[in-house]
């Protein structure tokens, strides 16, 4: 039996119109109607209760794309589905309700001028999830969920650490009772002390309320353990998508190899695929062809001249009986080994 999905994406585009002196700083054309292409062409799916990541390097259009996916932001073309259904930018509070998003920085996510009991049981009354009169209650089980005392509910957030703010703004984002979690770079302005709680807090919860979790990073040493399925993304395109065990074991596209290179090892003895060289192209003047030809160390002539489709390159047998898709955008994925 095909598991639900829950949202998908479908050719997503975003487009940047940039004046002509930031088209120069990028080295485009130069021109007043120069865009840069944040997102072209983006198609990916989340399946109910499941922890998908999506990861690449920093202005790569992860953060774009979570926008998009939760309405703040309307793609040039494509279409966002829920359930099946299209949504669109302009959304129904029950859709704006039951997909919510943590953000990276915990501390501009939060109102500094309101307690945590006024902030998250304004969320409350508004959308009905309680009657008045389990206001209360319900505020103190949040907090107690994600691993806090109900004394944190008169406080700032202010008075809070880093790790126990970004909680509470898992707290705010579960209020509303969503069936969806976007979590962009929830740790990244963490230190890392507390870097880990907050990840195994959030896979905790993911299997206790049955949320399908977008978890959206660079880092790809805590993915493994916290995700089901990857995405790789490059220069606003999906270059990989599978297994999460299958794309650590036998990545087919050379810039997912280099990413898996770059986590750090504790023995020197392993052997390792070589650093990306090099920065990535203009979003702005793209080059023909694939868009990681000028920092692939396989590049072939081929790659020069034709833009790779994200294709299925194999298909891994999974522990339900069924095969879980492997999808690359390599001309020669086949071949890497």
């Amino acid at each position: 039996m095909p598991e639900e999905i829950m949202l998908e994406a479908r050719d997503i585009a975003v487009l940047f119109n940039q004046s002509k002196g930031f088209a120069r700083i990028f080295g485009g054309a130069r021109r007043s109607d120069s865009a840069l292409h944040a997102l072209d062409g983006v198609s990916l799916s989340l399946r109910r209760g499941e922890s998908l990541a999506l990861v690449g390097e920093s202005g790569s259009g992860k953060s774009t794309f979570a926008n998009v996916l939760v309405g703040r932001l309307a793609p040039a073309a494509g279409q966002v589905h829920f359930e099946g259904e299209h949504i669109g930018a302009e959304r129904s509070i029950s859709h704006r309700r039951r997909i919510q998003m943590v953000f990276q920085d915990p501390y501009s996510s939060l109102n500094p001028r309101m307690t945590v009991r006024r902030a998250i049981g304004e969320l409350l009354r508004v959308h009905r999830i309680v009657p008045p009169s389990e206001i209360d209650a319900e505020l103190v089980r949040l907090v107690n969920l994600v691993g806090l005392d109900e004394e944190v509910l008169d406080a700032y957030p202010g008075q809070f650490s880093g790790g126990q703010r970004q909680r509470l703004a898992i707290a705010r984002a579960l209020a509303v009772r969503p069936d969806i979690l976007v979590a962009d770079e929830p740790v990244s302005a963490l230190d890392v002390s507390v870097q880990a709680t907050v990840l195994n807090l959030i896979s905790e919860l993911q299997r206790e309320l049955g949320l399908s979790v977008l978890f959206i990073g660079h880092n790809l040493s805590v993915v493994r353990s916290l995700c089901q399925r990857v995405a790789v993304m490059y220069l606003g395109r999906i270059v990989e998508v599978a297994d999460v065990d299958e794309i650590f074991d036998n990545p087919k596209h050379p810039y997912t190899r280099a990413l898996i290179a770059s986590i750090p090892r504790m023995h020197r003895t392993i052997e390792r695929e070589p650093a990306i060289q090099g920065d990535p192209p203009s979003p702005i003047n793209l080059p023909v062809g694939c868009r990681f030809q000028s920092r692939c160390p396989l590049v072939q002539d081929r790659c020069r001249a034709e833009d790779p489709a994200l294709r299925l390159v194999s298909a891994t047998p999974t522990a339900g009986g069924e095969f879980e898709d492997h999808l690359s955008a390599c001309h020669y994925a086949e071949e890497l080994v």
